[in-house]
């Protein structure tokens, strides 16, 4: 394909709002699956039940067909599952990225109804769970989780959001069939403009979690496999 047709075929399918199978190289099977998947509702029990991606053989950033085959997933590699059965159904495939100091960014995919947004996420704790489309804009979603994101020293390290990240921009094989980790999709999430949430005076002040708040912290949907 040359260069001019892969621009056309780019342009061409960011503007399509319905995900064609042989636009974004699933199998027959692959695109099934996801097409059952045609409520955030549906999507969220489906990515809640695929077991949690421990990244055991080494830090992943996995493809909608890699965590199809492997059965595995964390929350970025839970949120392009998502963001492709969205697009599948009608719905544009967006990425909804939260940053914090001193602990892990979380990805969530991200969807409207009427004008309110929520949000699915694959997490294997009680906290940075799925959002009910209530949120009247990104920021007030971002700040559903600000009291929930805290590291292992119990400090809310929440600090700013993303605008809505369009997958559609991106060609699907770099997303979608990738057989390699999709490290260019992180790093243009990284590189994407972010929000701040509060300033450094406000951050100052923060409390850290009291002592049932991090009990339940430490609840896990699935458990870290042990080796003998």
């Amino acid at each position: 394909m040359s260069a001019a047709q892969s621009h056309i075929r780019s342009m061409r399918l960011a503007s399509r709002r319905f995900a064609r199978r042989e636009d974004i190289g699933l199998t027959p099977a692959e695109y099934r699956t996801l097409a059952r998947l045609n409520t955030p509702a549906k999507i969220q029990a489906f990515i809640d039940a695929i077991p949690q991606n421990f990244e055991i053989g080494g830090v992943t950033c996995l493809s909608v067909r890699s965590v199809l085959a492997e059965n595995r997933a964390l929350c970025i590699e839970g949120a392009l599952i998502a963001a492709c059965a969205l697009w599948i159904n009608g719905e544009p495939p967006l990425l909804f990225d939260l940053k914090a100091e001193r602990d892990s960014d979380h990805v969530v995919a991200i969807y409207r109804r009427g004008r309110c947004w929520g949000a699915i996420s694959k997490t294997n704790s009680p906290v940075l769970r799925s959002r009910d489309p209530v949120y009247r804009n990104l920021r007030e979603l971002a700040m559903s989780y600000f009291h929930e994101y805290t590291n292992r020293r119990y400090q809310k390290t929440l600090r700013s959001y993303s605008r809505a990240f369009d997958l559609r921009r991106l060609k699907p094989e770099s997303w979608v069939t990738n057989p390699k980790s999709c490290w260019d999709l992180g790093w243009a999430l990284e590189a994407a403009h972010h929000y701040p949430l509060l300033t450094r005076n406000q951050g100052k002040l923060l409390r850290l979690r009291d002592g049932i708040e991090r009990e339940a912290q430490q609840l896990r949907i699935f458990k870290r496999p042990t080796f003998d």
